[in-house]
């Protein structure tokens, strides 16, 4: 069995790719264990599927995943970890903007912490930090993990990162769609619903080093305050709903004041439009709930859908031939005694 399946979304790498594949081999190798790296060529147009192509020929460790039409990172992450056959499968960005190390990092926390299900390397929590990262680019990544956090329920700092482990059986039993960078998103939400146990380490965000950035603002910050109306739509009915319950109330003591001094003129809408405030704004305060309601039942179909899957996996164990099952069986066991160290860098540990 493989270890560490290591998914490497790229697009247009071409610059990068042959350098970054070895550095992450070599990090990889340093863990001892049986490993994997699939780059998932997003349809480039320049020559980075040959360059792939010509470095697996000579690692065998190195897998060619890809497809001929770009589509986005989304369906390249989805096609490597549908192909990935690692225990554990862990994805970062081919241009190394998070160092290959990570790669050992987050390896060593998912081993030697049973009770975590996946990782997110975080450069907003404490510990973490940006180095030589636009300030543009900053300001509003930053902004926009505050406000997906916010969605989140303030559970993790950075939802929109790349660098990121997993145990196949989590990932792998997650239902997923999404084509464009808020497959992030779509992960960790349907993760945590189905109650997944999360763990978000520090970790040093630099800018490129080679190639240009694929990062495009309007696209992402619309799919990103989507994602957040979905996931928590009291947010925006319940700001929206207020603005219009203060815009009638407000209006309301201005007819108050207007018939005080005895210049209330009957002919102007002020009463009508101060109900039709009121009522808009209660209207959609009720919308937020129950779009609240939705959202429930929704997360309680992906509890159902990991426990189908949970049942699948048990059912094919049992119908396995028993040299299969023994050699499961082992595998979990040197797997359960295998304590390499590590040092705990997350806040919540």
């Amino acid at each position: 069995m493989i270890e560490i399946s290591v998914v490497v979304p790229a697009f247009n790498e071409s610059e990068n790719i042959p350098h970054n594949l070895q550095q992450m081999a070599a990090a990889l190798t340093i863990t001892g264990k049986s490993f994997e790296i699939l780059p998932v060529d997003d349809g480039s147009t320049d020559d980075t599927a040959e360059k792939i192509k010509r470095y697996a020929e000579e690692d065998p460790r190195v897998r060619y995943v890809g497809y001929k039409t770009n589509a986005g990172r989304g369906k390249a992450i989805r096609t490597g970890i549908k192909a990935a056959q690692g225990k554990y499968i862990l994805t970062i960005d081919s241009d190394l903007s998070y160092s290959e190390e990570y790669l050992t990092v987050m390896y060593r926390l998912l081993a030697d912490n049973p009770e975590v299900d996946f990782l997110i390397g975080s450069p907003y929590m404490t510990d973490g930090k940006t180095e030589n990262v636009s300030f543009k680019r900053l300001l509003i990544s930053r902004l926009g993990n505050v406000i997906l956090s916010s969605a989140m329920k303030g559970r993790i700092k950075t939802l929109t990162g790349v660098l990121r482990g997993y145990k196949a059986e989590c990932v792998k039993h997650l239902d997923l769609e999404s084509d464009g960078k808020e497959i992030h998103l779509e992960i960790l939400s349907k993760a945590l619903a189905a109650g997944y146990t999360p763990l978000e380490f520090p970790a040093t965000l630099t800018s490129r080093k080679q190639g240009k950035s694929k990062f495009r603002f309007k696209a992402t910050a619309l799919s990103h305050l989507v994602f957040s109306f979905f996931e928590r739509p009291s947010l925006l009915f319940g700001l929206i709903g207020l603005l219009l319950i203060a815009a009638g109330a407000g209006i309301g003591a201005y007819i108050v004041y207007l018939w005080q001094f005895a210049t209330l003129n009957p002919n102007r809408p002020l009463m009508t439009l101060m109900v039709l405030l009121l009522v808009s704004g209660l209207q959609v305060i009720l919308f937020g709930f129950l779009g609240t309601q939705m959202v429930g039942l929704r997360k309680e179909v992906y509890k159902m859908q990991r426990n189908q899957h949970l049942i699948e996996d048990k059912l094919s164990f049992i119908n396995a031939p028993a040299d299969d099952r023994a050699d499961s069986r082992r595998s979990a066991v040197l797997s359960s005694t295998d304590n390499g160290y590590v040092t705990k860098t997350s806040d919540n540990q």
